[in-house]
């Protein structure tokens, strides 16, 4: 995988080649405000298909994910609502498991909410392990 650094610069300057998925968000004045983070670039998440970096300021390194390191993927959904509701609100995350034994939970920090971040992630998993013979 190429450096994490240089993957999150070619994204932010528009430059991601087409098989990467980048997604981004305005930081919130408030939000940045408050976390001491106004002055940093926007939170950005990359998935290439070699793994995931997501930057979210400058006082936290990049969170990086490489799939090599990677024997299996889990999605893990959790729905909670109240009796006297219809709505439903979901939960989703990503159980990584490390061809070390260990185990992770992944769902990016800046961009929880976000369904598609966690499928663009998915696919790109699929593709590497089908690329790779895994």
């Amino acid at each position: 995988m190429t450096d994490p650094q240089t993957i999150l610069e070619h994204a932010r300057h528009g430059a991601a080649p087409a098989n990467w998925r980048v997604f981004t968000k305005k930081r919130g004045k408030l939000s940045g405000l408050l976390h001491g983070s106004s002055h940093d670039p926007d939170p950005l998440l990359v998935i290439t298909p070699e793994g995931a970096v997501e930057y979210r300021d400058d006082r936290t390194p990049p969170d990086v994910v490489r799939f090599d390191d990677l024997a299996g993927v889990e999605l893990k959904v959790r729905g909670q609502s109240f009796s006297d509701s219809t709505t439903v609100s979901i939960a989703a995350w990503l159980d990584l498991h490390h061809r070390d034994g260990g185990k992770a939970k992944w769902r990016p920090v800046s961009f929880g909410d976000e369904l598609e971040a966690i499928q663009a992630f998915l696919e790109a998993y699929g593709a590497h392990r089908a690329l790779r013979g895994g």
